[in-house]
């Protein structure tokens, strides 16, 4: 045969082929029409799947049955002879989302006898499928760590109580439920049946702000029977789970010390008045509360009740400046209730605080000499007046004048200067009932704990309310002999001026001193010069022996 002959015989051979009508199938065919980009599980022999499906006929496309029809997707198990031999075939290495079709040929769907009059014999069958689920019976939690913090102090554990946001969805992504939605975390106890196991299993192990994907098995889940209309039978579950917070039961105060002052000699007891910032957060960092934002400090007695039971047991021991967070479980704090929408029920309580300053009401002034001259020849006393620096290097560079007695500042600073010789330094410490009290008063907080050190500059000795001239131990006697330093028998301002600045000059007398020496001198000579002429005489003055009260003897 040449070789034009032998194209043309392979060219009838070929068209013979197209016009006639294909064989039997001999196998089933499977066509992936609509595949998932990703794809963690494919089916395998012995694996359960539930799937939805349309069933027509392959010869005129006729309908016979159908899942969504139903209702209901369709469950089994593959391979092992609980499908029609050509669908155990046509579902292996299937997707979850994944759409087939399915072609069946008879012998390995209803064969030569068909089923229940829906299938006639020697039916070719077409399914279209959806595959929702796969799991198998050796399968167990499946956990995926999304994101998980840097640090983690604690992990949960059984018994303890855990609070957390999750979304849950089938495995082929519809959403069933979500705590977000909700606007509320869920709350429960880990490894006590109130989850399903697989949760239980899944959500051991956690850190607070971790995230994770938990896939959970139909028999660890809600097996056969589902949950309600979301959770349809032998549905595998995915969660998932961000935890918020976490705690025990037998939990107690946990305290860090931050930042401790050196030459702490006092620190917090109870029955101390307390004034303290604070930060206050949930475990995942989220502020619900903080003093600085309000610019005022809290104010408080420690022990007696006044704050949460976790706090007054967190404020004991403290010192002034110091710096602690403090963790809180729920059972001592706010409990199950919260505060309403401000602190959740359930909720561990974070604190940042900083000290600012304690007293106990029974607390005196405290006095500290830091510095004292060699020589002290006069000390600070009622009536006297005061020059005197404070405090901070501004504060230095002015001086502050006062009378002492004269309730011209506060008892405690009052207190602090007394008895001071001039040069000696001091640091006192005033606890606010002995300060301004509950008051606030001009940049000073109210209950605030004042800390002077001070430096005693200038003191002029006074003299008691009411006078303007003492005598320092016995006048002369008698006196206007004294005060006739001419003996003239007659004493003009002039002369009356000159005694006076004598006996202050030589000790003997004292002027009230923050006040004009020459005002004070005329007002007592015109208080003893009765006529009005000018000058005193000695009857003058004997008259004033005799008044009343001896009133002008008192006021020289």
């Amino acid at each position: 045969m040449d070789l034009l002959a032998c194209f043309q015989l392979l060219l009838l051979s070929h068209l013979l082929t197209v016009n006639c009508s294909p064989g039997p199938l001999l196998d089933v065919v499977v066509d992936r029409y609509d595949i998932p980009k990703v794809c963690p599980r494919e089916v395998e022999i012995e694996d359960f799947v539930r799937y939805h499906f349309n069933g027509t006929f392959f010869e005129d496309g006729k309908k016979f049955d159908s899942s969504y029809d139903r209702g209901k997707a369709f469950i089994s198990q593959v391979g092992l002879g609980r499908l029609i031999a050509g669908m155990d075939r046509g579902l292996l290495g299937m997707c979850v989302n994944e759409r087939r079709r399915v072609t069946v040929p008879p012998h390995l769907a209803y064969g030569s006898i068909g089923t229940g009059g829906i299938i006639p014999p020697d039916a070719v069958l077409v399914y279209d499928v959806l595959l929702l689920d796969i799991w198998n019976e050796k399968d167990k939690v499946e956990i995926r760590t999304l994101d998980k913090p840097a640090s983690c102090r604690r992990t949960t554990a059984a018994s303890d109580f855990v609070r957390y946001h999750y979304n849950g969805t089938l495995l082929s992504g519809e959403l069933f439920d979500s705590s977000y939605s909700r606007n509320a975390t869920y709350d429960t106890y880990l490894g006590q049946g109130d989850l399903i196991k697989g949760m239980d299993e899944g959500l051991l192990g956690m850190c607070i702000g971790e995230r994770r994907l938990i896939i959970v098995p139909p028999f660890l889940a809600y097996g056969e029977n589902g949950y309600g209309t979301m959770i349809p039978p032998q549905a595998t579950l995915v969660f998932e789970v961000l935890i918020v917070d976490v705690f025990n039961p037998k939990d107690d105060v946990i305290v860090e010390a931050k930042e401790v002052p050196k030459g702490c000699t006092r620190t917090t007891v109870t029955g101390d008045y307390i004034r303290y910032h604070y930060n206050g957060t949930f475990q995942d960092g989220t502020l619900f509360d903080s003093s600085y934002q309000r610019n005022s400090t809290y104010n408080t007695y420690i022990g007696m009740g006044y704050v949460i039971q976790g706090m007054d047991k967190a404020l004991q021991g403290l010192c002034i400046g110091e710096k602690r967070r403090v963790v809180i479980p729920p059972h001592l704090a706010y409990g199950e209730k919260g505060v309403g929408d401000f602190i959740p029920g359930s909720a561990v309580l974070v604190f940042d605080i900083h000290v600012i300053d304690f007293h106990n009401p029974k607390d005196p002034v405290n006095i500290k000499v830091t510095h004292k001259p060699q020589e002290c020849n006069m000390r600070s006393e009622a009536d006297d007046l005061i020059q005197y620096r404070y405090n901070s290097p501004s504060a230095y560079d002015s001086l502050s004048i006062t009378t002492l007695g004269a309730n011209n500042v506060i008892l405690g600073l009052e207190e602090g200067l007394r008895g001071m010789c001039v040069g000696e330094r001091r640091e006192v410490v005033i606890p606010p009932h002995f300060g301004h009290g509950e008051n606030e008063a001009g940049g000073v907080p109210r209950s605030a704990v004042l800390f002077f050190e001070l430096e005693l500059v200038e003191l002029q000795k006074g003299v008691p309310e009411g006078y303007m001239f003492v005598w320092v131990g016995d006048g002369p006697d008698p006196l206007f002999p004294a005060m006739d330093l001419d003996g003239d028998k007659q004493v003009p301002l002039e002369e009356f001026s000159v005694f006076i600045r004598l006996q202050v000059q030589g000790g003997k007398g004292r002027l009230r001193p923050g006040i004009d020496a020459d005002s004070i001198i005329k007002d007592m000579f015109d208080n003893q010069d009765r006529n009005k002429d000018g000058k005193i005489v000695e009857d003058e003055l004997t008259v004033t022996e005799d008044d009343v009260s001896k009133q002008a003897r008192d006021e020289l």
